[in-house]
């Protein structure tokens, strides 16, 4: 859906073996920060992390607060998530580490975190509901938010023009547009899907209201065949039966060409994203207009969104001063000053609720006509992430299992509805297997 969007899905691989029923039912063991009494006194935290810029924030941290000094470690690699685990296991792990959402979900199954709620709740108010999700699931806290990436879209506004379309603000809207494109032009399609990527289905589920997995009392409700799940399932059928969308592989060295090239003229991206293409779009740099992402409800408008977070690992001796470390970092005016500047290469975009003051220097000024409020799209979108998404505990196995099917429906060899049907059978035996409870939903 989105190029390179698959940075979020490093490490799906990873073996699970999960063995709490639910993150919401905390073992009690003496990691939980709930029992402890605020720290005295200096410590030091180690971090591992792999975003550019941040080892200057850490410097600038530990100028300001000798009681808390901070050891950062570059642990950027494919790998990152194994040697974690096995950091952990062996008891040389450190205090924080970097993580996206669903790998949180899978590491807090696997009793591989430390639950922080208690000493996370003075933190709570400054981010969105969507980003606290993300580092809270089945209920109990486990990191703080560090960076979101909402969705929105822009599009060849020149190319738009010539073939008489309008910016769509509905999916039916962006499907109608492809099949106009296709009367005029077999050559040029209105979005991409890559047969490795099933990130499309993902954010349409989440923009139409599903909840593939959601708690429900002691147990998960699974939810991959609810009409909201396969209203989103339709689109993406819609997109494949018509022949409405390229298939460019983000794997592609020259991926960027189908946009660049006008070949697909419409994408939904993120703020991480724009410098990439301002790099790599020189044909038709200047041609490109934001708009908010489409919907699948123009009265109850939203978006999707990754997020990355800062977990607190099992055995960490000081998790209120982690907590507060990383509180710091993801939402002091300091911190997010440098971080969004295209300077620190770091590509973040804040998940605290105001984002206004961080907007404006992230967009490239040479990238876009200037025919639209770029600013008012990104903090639109910013507002709009749907708060009922929740990464279940065995989310990184199940998007192994997606992408396995995935390339199948690019092929029409199954269809999206089958896929889903396949993913529900596969959830539920997956968690039964692993000891974890749950149920259709509806059921």
């Amino acid at each position: 859906m989105t190029p390179f969007r698959t940075r979020a899905v490093a490490g799906t691989a990873a073996a699970l073996s999960l063995s709490l029923v639910l993150a919401a039912c905390s073992s009690g063991d003496d990691t939980s920060s709930a029992a402890r009494p605020a720290t005295k006194g200096k410590v030091q935290l180690e971090f591992w992390s792999w975003t550019e810029g941040i080892s200057g924030q850490v410097a600038a941290w530990n100028k300001a607060h000798p009681e808390t000094q901070v050891k950062y470690v570059n642990a950027a690699g494919d790998t990152v998530y194994q040697k974690l685990r096995a950091a952990i296991t062996s008891g040389n792990a450190p205090c924080l580490s970097k993580m996206d959402g669903m790998n949180l979900a899978n590491f807090a199954a696997d009793g591989l975190l430390t639950d922080i709620t208690k000493v996370a709740a003075p933190y709570k108010s400054r981010y969105t509901t969507a980003a606290w999700n993300a580092v809270s699931p089945g209920g109990a806290t486990y990191g703080i938010p560090t960076g979101s990436s909402p969705l929105f879209t822009a599009y060849r506004a020149d190319l738009f023009r010539k073939y008489g379309l309008k910016a769509p603000r509905t999916w039916d809207d962006v499907i109608a547009a492809g099949r106009a494109v296709q009367k005029k032009d077999k050559g040029v399609k209105i979005f991409n899907m890559a047969g490795e990527d099933p990130s499309t289905l993902v954010d349409l589920s989440w923009q139409a209201g599903a909840q593939w997995y959601k708690v429900a009392g002691d147990h998960w409700e699974i939810g991959f065949t609810t009409p909201e799940a396969l209203k989103a399932g339709d689109i993406v059928q819609q997109l494949v039966d018509d022949n409405l969308a390229s298939n460019a592989s983000y794997q592609d060295p020259g991926v960027f060409k189908t946009w660049d090239l006008g070949r697909t003229i419409l994408m939904t991206t993120s703020t991480w994203q724009l410098p990439i293409y301002d790099t790599n779009f020189p044909k038709s740099k200047g041609k490109w207009q934001l708009a908010d992402a489409p919907v699948f409800d123009p009265a109850k408008p939203q978006t999707s969104s990754n997020f990355d977070v800062t977990a607190v690992l099992k055995g960490c001796k000081y998790p209120d001063r982690a907590a507060q470390f990383a509180a710091w970092l993801s939402s002091s005016r300091e911190s997010l000053t440098a971080l969004t500047d295209p300077s620190s290469k770091s590509g973040l975009f804040p998940a605290v609720k105001d984002v206004s003051p961080y907007v404006d220097k992230i967009i490239p000024t040479d990238m876009f006509n200037g025919e639209s409020d770029s600013a008012r799209i990104i903090t639109t979108a910013a507002t709009r992430v749907g708060e009922q998404w929740q990464y279940g505990p065995d989310y990184a196995a199940m998007y192994s299992e997606m992408q396995k099917q995935w390339g199948k429906v690019m092929k029409k060899e199954l269809t999206v509805k089958d896929m889903l049907t396949h993913l529900q059978k596969w959830v539920l035996a997956d968690l039964k297997n692993k000891g974890v409870k749950a149920v259709a939903a509806g059921s």
